[in-house]
């Protein structure tokens, strides 16, 4: 097999070539979901052709989104039938994803504040005798899904930041008053003791769930 070039005339490898598509797969995700949600509403053949477009993505499968969205729709659909409950469910998932204010249905969702201080660049997430702190609402799962995995990874999860919390991982994004959410107390410690010189680190879900 031929080696692949990039533009630069340097060979890309396997893992480069993933992330590049990956990265047009959710850029392409995003669109379709967009396109879903314009009308408020998501129907069965929609929920059909999105499934089917994950599936013909494996490689892209792995990472978030597509790792929390397509074995859900997958499950969702196993009886051939998107009932009401499961299409709230799929119109909220997506608008996590998009970040995306409201559909005309008025169903509320989250944006992405450009003022949360995540860390940039993202760091390495490593889990192996590290303590976790999560806050808000996570697309990839229940509170208590999303600490098992960490545990499972050999991680420590925390209920809120200290000295020895090492990654605030932020799961719902929350709207721009951020501060004055519930779980904006949690960040703002995190920030606190960030300036105060400890190598504590906020991460976003997506970056968090790909590492997993």
């Amino acid at each position: 097999m031929p080696i692949q070039l990039d533009p630069h005339g340097q060979p890309i490898t396997r893992r480069l070539s993933m992330a590049r598509n990956a990265t047009r797969d959710a850029n392409e995700l995003c669109g379709l979901a967009r396109g879903m949600l314009a009308d408020g509403s998501v129907n069965q053949a929609e929920a059909e052709y999105l499934l089917q477009w994950l599936g013909e993505r494996p490689e892209s499968l792995t990472v978030w989104p597509f790792s929390v969205l397509f074995p859900r729709l997958e499950e969702m659909l196993t009886d051939g039938v998107l009932d009401g409950d499961e299409e709230a469910e799929l119109i909220g998932l997506l608008l996590d994803y998009t970040g995306g204010g409201s559909t005309q249905g008025g169903a509320s969702a989250s944006r992405q504040p450009s003022t949360l201080p995540l860390c940039d660049p993202a760091p390495d997430v490593v889990f192996e005798s590290c303590n976790f702190v999560l806050t808000g609402r996570f697309v990839t799962g229940t509170r208590r899904e999303c600490e098992a995995e960490i545990i499972q990874r050999g991680g420590q999860p925390q209920k809120s930041p200290s000295r020895a919390t090492h990654f605030v991982v932020i799961g719902d994004l929350g709207s721009e008053d951020w501060a004055q959410s519930n779980y904006g107390r949690k960040i703002q410690h995190a920030v606190e003791l960030r300036s105060d010189g400890r190598d504590i680190h906020l991460i976003s879900e997506r970056h968090w769930a790909n590492w997993l």
